[in-house]
């Protein structure tokens, strides 16, 4: 199974931006899908972003369209998620989780994911 670790969050001004990544050990990504998701204090864990490494196709929660990019390095085997545009909604812990296959029509159900990491706290504030 394979083992995934956050990094890259912080506290940034709204309107900044981050990036945040995802480092992938125990296997290669070769047919997986990763996802991002995050969890705001005393809400519930939702879905931001998911890529399907096989064939690159992506998805994100409307919230962040046009704003949060996910993508991925093979030689790295490391999943990142740019986001711009940040505002204090986005605050939250982000975590990383990693299924086999396609990221599929319900890649915001954490059940999807057996693996995940072990969450960056993001702040947006002034």
């Amino acid at each position: 199974q394979v083992q995934l670790v956050e990094s890259g969050g912080g506290l940034v001004q709204p309107g900044g931006s981050l990036r945040l990544s995802c480092a992938a050990s125990g296997s290669t990504l070769d047919n997986y899908a990763i996802g991002w998701f995050r969890q705001a204090p005393g809400k519930e864990r939702e879905g931001v972003s998911c890529i399907t490494t096989a064939d690159g196709s992506t998805y994100y929660v409307d919230s962040v369209k046009g704003r949060f990019t996910i993508s991925r390095a093979n030689a790295k085997n490391t999943v990142y998620l740019q986001m711009n545009s940040l505002t204090p909604e986005d605050t939250a812990v982000y975590y990383c989780a990693g299924g086999y296959g396609s990221c599929g029509n319900v890649w915001y159900n954490r059940l999807r994911f057996g693996s995940w990491g072990q969450g960056t706290q993001v702040t947006v504030s002034s």
